[in-house]
């Protein structure tokens, strides 16, 4: 996508600005004065996941959605560091660079898991909350199989040609969003179609896929004394409500809220739950 061609129309594009804090150019949105709060979307998403909750949190925060690299309107400088560790580094680069110290750091699905790994990597206090987030490892046949997949999707240079051809965009997003247990407004469908439809997001998406090992991370969650609310929609068939529920009887300091309906986008389906889920909890 070349932002300065597509930004008109997208949702809340008039709180967006690029920085460049090597090795990526970021695209970030931000919204409200006061601390700080960080929100990263999931893997294949951008900051129009957060149109609904940016201005709810913005009344109280210096709020921030920031685009992962590669994906939305964020460049990538290399597509070797879209891992959990090597990811986690490169945003906490762009937060000394701004000089933002995060008190809140939200995250949903794959976001989840970078939330709390960059938590724990900041020599300040914060708290997380993780919304349907990816925290364990793919179980069975999953355990090999998908990655192994994602990563021979990775390195075929004709993958996302493939994936962005053929089918109209709507309705390759609208089936893609459908095995998620979602249902989410024609404005996020419209947006996700863009991105579905963008080359440069699909391959830093399937690359993330590629680097993404949460084992290592999940092996010492229960260690992990950061404050942490993970809320889970009952409807996810993306990532199962048993993983925020397990993890959180595992952690020293967190707290499980499950919300009855809802898949895994659960934060664009009803943005006004969510968010009086996230306020009662602050």
């Amino acid at each position: 996508m070349d932002w300065a061609r597509d930004h008109s129309d997208w949702p809340l594009a008039d709180r967006s600005r690029t920085i460049d804090v090597k090795p990526h150019k970021w695209h970030v949105q931000e919204m409200g004065e006061g601390p700080t709060a960080l929100l990263l979307h999931g893997a294949g998403g951008s900051t129009h996941s957060w149109a609904g909750l940016l201005p709810v949190l913005s009344r109280n925060y210096h709020a921030v959605a920031v685009d992962l690299p590669g994906q939305g309107f964020t460049r990538a400088g290399t597509k070797l560091r879209l891992g959990l560790p090597k990811m986690s580094m490169d945003l906490n680069a762009l937060l000394d660079d701004q000089g933002w110290q995060p008190e809140l750091i939200i995250g949903h699905s794959a976001g989840g898991a970078l939330a709390l790994h960059l938590a724990e990597s900041l020599d300040h206090p914060t708290r997380v909350i993780g919304i349907n987030a990816a925290l364990e490892p793919f179980e069975g046949p999953a355990a090999w199989l998908f990655p192994m997949m994602a990563k021979m999707l990775a390195i075929n240079p004709f993958t996302s040609v493939a994936f962005t051809d053929g089918v109209s965009a709507m309705a390759r997003a609208r089936g893609l969003l459908r095995t998620t247990g979602s249902n989410i407004p024609d404005e996020s469908l419209r947006c996700y179609a863009r991105l579905f439809s963008d080359r440069g997001h699909v391959d830093s998406t399937l690359q993330m896929m590629a680097q993404w090992d949460v084992d290592k991370f999940a092996a010492r969650i229960k260690r992990v004394e950061t404050p942490i609310l993970l809320i889970a929609g009952s409807n996810d068939l993306t990532v199962s409500p048993d993983v925020s529920r397990r993890t959180a009887a595992a952690m020293i300091n967190a707290t499980f809220v499950e919300l009855e309906g809802l898949g895994h986008l659960a934060h664009e389906e009803d943005p006004d739950l969510v968010a009086q889920t996230i306020l009662d909890w602050l």
